[in-house]
């Protein structure tokens, strides 16, 4: 449950500021803010990588941001970490922003290999064991029979159902306790605060973080500079209207200073959050535009992957982009812009309304 089926790059209002025109080498770590250290860890995907952070905290001790996947080269570079910026030094917590493998991936093992706890919003840690246990609602027929239900064809489906990837073998068994991170809860480090900002349409409760003393913005998956974060159906809420939780969310970020500088989990860190945030607006108009146009006659799911997505994908990416296509088509419908009806042979199509 990632976002590897992603738009093309998106352009700001205005361009953004890069900071930062590189990230930091594979074990090494950039301080990107009094006390703030940024490293990146690779994925064996098209979005080739992630950004964790490292925040200092009082006497020696230091809070993880997330994790990265469960992998030997993760791990690897996890004990080179420990043995630089983290040697002999205690790790105070370990925060989740979401879910997601790459994010929660390596939790289970950091958690226990550091005696630290994590710390996560509720919805996101539940959802971590409800994946990772495969229970109804969270198995791949689950999944595949949405996408069938909305026109997925018979070859492309079998081609997905054979793919061995799959949640479990993307993370450790997550820990089975946890600190509960609440909107606006204030998590205290190195003497500062570190307000939590809950958003949705991601994931079910993706925490960031923001501090107003350094002026930094832990954004995760909510705020990217490059591409637009994959917002999808998932089969345990099928009629589920994720595009609108994330808009919604997105404005959550607009009382920010528009100097902020934002660490995303993917790309630079940057600064223009308030033009970005109208860019993914733009964004997500325009697309919503397109997918009605190309409901001028009864169109699936499957149908409208071309009008999002404009370049070939793999059967990894398919998946997402499937979830993604019926959350905004979920969207238009309950818009009263679509209508949608059940054809004889089982597959919804969406049509345009006027």
């Amino acid at each position: 449950m990632n976002h590897q089926a992603v738009p093309p790059a998106l352009a700001s209002a205005s361009p953004l500021h890069f900071p930062f025109s590189h990230p930091p080498e594979p074990g090494h770590t950039t301080e990107v803010a009094p006390g703030v250290y940024w490293l990146r860890m690779p994925l064996p995907f098209a979005l080739d990588h992630i950004n964790l952070w490292v925040l200092r905290d009082d006497a020696g001790r230091f809070t993880l941001v997330d994790c990265g996947l469960n992998t030997d080269t993760t791990r690897d570079l996890w004990e080179q970490h420990f043995e630089r910026l983290l040697a002999g030094a205690r790790v105070a917590r370990v925060i989740v922003t979401h879910f997601h493998p790459d994010h929660v991936g390596l939790a289970g093992w950091l958690t226990q290999r550091l005696d630290a706890p994590m710390w996560m919003s509720q919805g996101e840690f539940l959802m971590a064991h409800v994946s990772y246990g495969e229970l109804p609602g969270h198995r791949r027929d689950d999944q595949l029979a949405l996408y069938r239900r909305h026109g997925l064809d018979a070859a492309r489906e079998a081609a997905i159902r054979a793919r061995p990837h799959s949640y479990r073998r993307g993370i450790t068994e997550p820990p089975p306790a946890f600190i509960r991170l609440m909107e606006n809860d204030r998590v205290r480090i190195g003497g500062r605060d570190w307000q939590v900002i809950v958003g949705h349409g991601h994931a079910p409760e993706h925490a960031a973080l923001y501090c107003a003393q350094s002026g930094v913005l832990i954004s995760g998956d909510m705020l990217l500079p490059k591409i637009s974060t994959n917002v999808s159906v998932w089969p345990e809420q099928p009629e589920a209207d994720p595009v609108a939780q994330f808009l919604a969310s997105l404005d959550r970020f607009l009382p920010l200073p528009e100097d902020t500088l934002v660490l995303p989990s993917h790309g630079l860190p940057f600064r223009g959050a308030h033009q970005r945030i109208a860019a993914l607006h733009a964004h997500h108009a325009e697309r919503l535009a397109e997918v009605v146009d190309a409901c001028a006659k009864p169109a699936s799911a499957a149908d409208i992957v071309p009008v999002l997505f404009r370049r070939q994908l793999d059967d990894h990416q398919m998946s997402f982009a499937m979830g993604e296509a019926i959350a905004h088509l979920n969207h238009l419908r309950l818009q009263e812009r679509l209508v949608r009806a059940e054809g004889d042979d089982g597959v919804l199509r969406f049509t345009r309304t006027g």
